[in-house]
């Protein structure tokens, strides 16, 4: 169609007629088909961004502009979303599927809430097993309790749906973002013939077998403490691993040892900003410098060096790059002695150094056999209890864990009960009892008398509920507690209690716990840098001769 006749003049306006001859066929509807082929010439920015919002909207003229406009823009911002949004669903969506072994639930009651964006599924014959252990007084009943209350409150939350999965995170446990699965059907499995269909055990893989191919190609994972159980199932193709959230660290030679020896060259790259000064019988100093950023508050530093000046120090405080170091009481003087007792190591004086101090609240000692961890805690206590009168009894306490076969009960009372698992506490009161050569026979025996009424002997089985007021606790063979047990007993200490935590991690006689997961090494790792706890771990045993050979070779 013709354009309309152009004004004679310019800012001249087009007649009425003019005006209503070009308009109304663009308002009839049969302009598109005559200005189609102009439109793709034509379009400017600003027609675009009008036209995008509403491209369902526009005539069949401009409809191949807009289409190809979101495409491009769709594009661009796809990249962006994919770099953000996929280590989301990465992190977020659940990738594989864990059946757990009824043992551990029994091991750890919130083992459910561990596995944070993965689903956790139940076979039947799990909660079979589980309902079996609930009944009695010990901590594996009590575990079975906890983990039904905490499956019962899943199952009761408003909103919960069996069949399609339980959201962990239901009961508040926001870093469980995963679902829980009950088996709610019958799964058909193989399992070779030598296996016995009706074993606990025997099930649990078969349902992990059809899980697997079931849920294929997604990960289903069985998770045991039991090794003979994991190591059936990498025999039949499954996935297995060992239940790790237990364990404060991988390996035991990765724990805190409490001491940090200082590079050769200290003097050399910190001497020229350090400060010292003088208070009472200890000497400050103040360094500034690249080892600051590796010290924790109340480690023990040290510098030995051929024809040097020795160093010994512990760290009282830390600021940004800056830390201050105490020196330390000599206690390898005979003047020094703790109740006619010196100390032999350098390990050994970090050690009665932590004891001795009243600013530190709770001390843990790890050592082989024959490092001098019982008797030193037994000096330093009666010491503070009879002499400085800073506490006014020594409570001694131990897991109850035989090397061997049990002997049957024992009689007599509560101390009594305990008597054949204290022979190392009496073996060191009889050292001590003849370290004051002067006192004669008599004055022995007395002294004797008078130690044995200030040291208690308890039970750990007794102790929940009770508060110690100003008592000097000792936990020997502190490795055979679990983390539970643990913060057990330390969770009795009141106003101006010291307690005191020994044991030897490579002597775990528990069954479940190893060095990584033993109650010493959570305690030694979760107070590693509190301002009134310290930890120290002695290296050379001091016992015979006879028995640090039998420490290196056996």
């Amino acid at each position: 169609m013709p354009l309309p006749t152009a004004p004679s003049k310019r800012a001249a306006l087009l007649s009425q007629q003019d005006f209503n001859v070009s308009v109304r066929p663009k308002a009839k509807g049969s302009a598109p088909k005559q200005q189609s082929p102009k439109l793709p010439e034509v379009p400017t920015e600003a027609q675009q961004q009008v036209t995008l919002p509403t491209p369902a909207l526009q005539t069949p003229e401009p409809v191949a502009p807009p289409a190809q406009t979101p495409a491009r823009r769709r594009r661009e911002p796809a990249s962006a979303e994919q770099a953000v949004a996929r280590p989301k669903r990465r992190a977020g969506g659940p990738s594989k599927l864990f059946v757990l072994d009824t043992n551990v639930l029994l091991h750890d009651p919130s083992c459910l809430f561990r596995f944070e964006e993965h689903d956790v599924f139940l076979p039947m014959i799990v909660l079979e097993e589980l309902d079996g252990h609930k009944k009695g007084m010990t901590e594996v009943a009590r575990n079975g309790r906890q983990t039904s209350r905490s499956l019962d409150a899943l199952a009761e939350h408003q909103g919960s749906d069996i069949r399609t999965g339980l959201p962990l995170n239901s009961t508040g446990h926001t870093d469980a973002r995963g679902r829980l699965f009950f088996q709610t059907q019958l799964l058909s499995y193989e399992l070779p013939t030598s296996l016995p269909q009706g074993k606990a055990d025997n099930q649990i893989l078969g349902v992990v077998e059809a899980l697997r191919k079931q849920h294929a190609p997604r990960d289903v994972v069985l998770v045991s403490k039991d090794i003979n159980m994991r190591v059936k199932a990498r025999a039949l193709g499954l996935s297995a691993e060992d239940y790790q959230n237990d364990k404060t660290l991988e390996d035991g030679d990765l724990l805190y040892s409490g001491a940090y020896a200082l590079p050769t060259d200290f003097w050399n790259t910190h001497g020229s900003t350090v400060e010292s000064w003088q208070q009472g019988a200890h000497t400050f100093y103040r360094v500034t410098g690249p080892v600051v950023p590796q010290l924790l508050i109340n480690q023990f530093v040290y510098f030995e060096a051929p024809g040097e000046p020795s160093l010994y120090a512990k760290v009282t405080e830390i600021r940004g790059k800056t830390a201050v170091f105490r020196t330390l009481k000599d206690y390898t003087h005979l003047k020094n002695a703790v109740w006619g007792i010196s100390t032999r190591n350098r390990e050994q004086n970090f050690a009665v150094n932590l004891l001795m101090d009243p600013e530190v609240d709770f001390v843990t000692l790890t050592g082989t056999a024959g490092t001098g961890k019982t008797l030193l805690a037994l000096a330093s206590g009666l010491t503070q209890v009879l002499d400085e009168r800073r506490y006014t009894e020594i409570i001694v306490t131990r897991a109850t864990v035989s090397v061997g076969e049990d002997i049957g009960f024992l009689p007599g009372t509560e101390e009594e009960k305990m008597g054949p698992w204290m022979g190392a506490l009496d073996d060191n009161l009889e050292v001590l009892g003849k370290t004051d050569t002067a006192a004669g026979e008599w004055g022995r025996a007395a002294t004797s008398e008078l130690i044995r009424s200030r040291i208690k002997i308890k039970s750990m089985n007794f102790m929940r509920g009770r508060t110690f007021l100003n008592k000097y606790v000792i936990i020997d063979e502190a490795q055979n507690l679990t983390p539970k047990q643990m913060k057990t007993l330390i969770t009795r200490a009141g106003p101006g209690t010291k307690i005191i935590c020994m044991g030897n991690i490579a002597q775990i006689d528990t069954p479940y716990l190893t060095e990584g997961s033993s109650g010493l090494t959570y305690a030694v790792d979760k107070f590693k840098g509190w301002q009134h706890s310290g930890h120290i771990t002695l290296a050379r045993g001091e016992r015979s001769r006879l028995a640090d050979f039998a420490s290196e070779v056996l």
